[in-house]
């Protein structure tokens, strides 16, 4: 339902927002009270955040496939071969593009004017499923997190064991994201927990 990059985004939004809540935590005085209004706090807030991502990649996969349907329209239209050529290179990714010759450029064309007439975007049993599966991930994301603080009366060595966890992740993230892009696991885990510490720090400090 979810490409890589998308896993790993949703997982990397949900940890920066659960690290703004466990960070703010005072653990020299923090009783079981404080403790309970911070994961109510991480929860509700992992739970709204997923929500609102998940209507966003409706939205997101909605205007990718009106694109599409514009293009192929695009091509259609065009009277001029070499604007379809033009068109149809736009819509392929950049290496693929780049290797197509005038010829198959314009056998595409021929093939795409081939096609029956395709019908407005609507959303489709996958999207929801897609939406629903970034709203988990956003969401899923927290409980690790907000595990040791269930589990620890000593806040200190709770937020200790959280952060531990939370960092872990990061670094994992960031090792899945720099194998996705053919660079080096390890250098690109080390930056991403270091870029996200300091998103953790700026979206306290902004009051987030």
């Amino acid at each position: 339902m979810l490409d890589p990059a998308d896993r790993i985004a949703e997982i990397l939004f949900g940890l920066i927002m659960v690290l703004t809540f466990t960070g703010s935590l005072s653990v020299a005085g923090a009783g079981r009270e404080e403790v309970r209004s911070m994961l109510l706090g991480a929860l509700g807030c992992n739970l709204a955040w997923g929500i609102i991502d998940g209507l966003l990649y409706l939205m997101d996969d909605l205007a990718h496939r009106g694109r599409g349907l514009a293009a192929l329209r695009a091509v259609r239209r065009a009277t001029d071969p070499r604007v379809a050529h033009q068109r149809i290179a736009e819509a392929l990714p950049a290496p693929v593009a780049a290797v197509l010759e005038p010829a198959e450029l314009e056998t595409l064309r021929e093939r795409l004017k081939s096609q029956p007439d395709t019908a407005p975007p609507a959303f489709r049993d996958a999207d929801w499923r897609g939406a629903l599966a970034v709203c988990l991930l956003v969401f899923v994301t927290t409980l690790p997190v907000a595990v040791p603080f269930m589990l620890i009366r000593d806040a200190r060595l709770a937020l200790r064991l959280s952060n531990g966890v939370a960092v872990a992740m990061l670094f994992m993230c960031g090792i899945a994201y720099g194998r996705l892009v053919g660079r080096a696991p390890w250098v690109f885990g080390v930056i991403t927990v270091a870029v996200g510490l300091i998103l953790v720090a700026l979206t306290m400090a902004l009051g987030g």
